[in-house]
């Protein structure tokens, strides 16, 4: 009978556990885009974009579990080299995040001396954009995701460009979301998933903003806040 009572107050102790404790929070899989072979664009003064996407992803790693959601690095260590690896590696989180800078067609470059080499620069594009894929598995998740994430920085003061109209469908303009099927990262996970640009590296102005440390944690906070708005379904919180 005393063993049955324990036996009893144990499972009635685990069960009240579990009740309080609640649902694990909602993951999110933080891609960092490129690698140490393939750098991706060079910024105007001829940095690695895969240098600047580490460092945003970096940081909204952090910010991410201080809103409400748990993290999944994917290519932190920058050695993955076939792009479906990711979405593999992303198994098991519930939205997929992958981190770019952008950069600009070759016919809208100039050229400048930049310590002793010459870099290409532009003058015509310059702030963030959003795409998700048609052709996700969850696509009104990645969209309401999306304009979340377009909307919350704007409000903090980040400016989306238009410069994707001229070839992506528009999704949420406004917000600096665009259609864009073909980043295998968002049309062979299995999860709802956007491809974030956080900036133009070839612009010589931002570039100098997207390198500074302040400016970057206010973009990946806002950006954790804004996914957890949209994955938890409340109203985000900035800082």
């Amino acid at each position: 009978m005393i063993i049955r009572s324990l036996w009893f107050f144990l499972f009635f102790a685990l069960s009240t556990v579990f009740v309080l404790a609640g649902p694990p929070p909602p993951t999110v899989a933080v891609d960092v885009g490129h690698g140490w072979r393939d750098g991706g664009a060079l910024s105007a003064r001829g940095r690695s974009e895969f240098a600047f996407n580490l460092e945003l992803a970096r940081l909204l790693a952090g910010a991410l579990p201080e809103h409400g959601l748990a993290v999944r690095r994917v290519n932190f260590s920058g050695d993955i080299e076939h792009l479906a690896q990711r979405p593999r590696q992303a198994d098991g989180s519930d939205f997929f995040i992958s981190i770019h800078h952008d950069s600009i067609g070759e016919e809208y470059l100039q050229f400048w001396d930049w310590d002793g080499e010459e870099q290409s620069y532009t003058e015509h594009k310059r702030g963030f954009g959003l795409f998700v894929s048609t052709e996700n598995p969850d696509l009104p998740t990645s969209l309401r995701c999306a304009s979340a994430v377009g909307q919350a920085l704007r409000r903090a003061g980040f400016i989306p460009t238009p410069w994707h109209g001229r070839k992506h469908l528009a999704a949420d303009a406004e917000n600096g979301v665009w259609y864009y099927d073909r980043p295998v990262v968002l049309y062979r996970t299995r999860l709802p998933a956007i491809l974030f640009e956080a900036g133009v590296i070839k612009h010589r102005e931002e570039e100098l903003e997207l390198r500074d440390p302040e400016r970057q944690q206010k973009m990946a906070t806002t950006l954790a806040a804004a996914l957890a708005a949209c994955l938890l379904r409340e109203t985000p919180v900035l800082e």
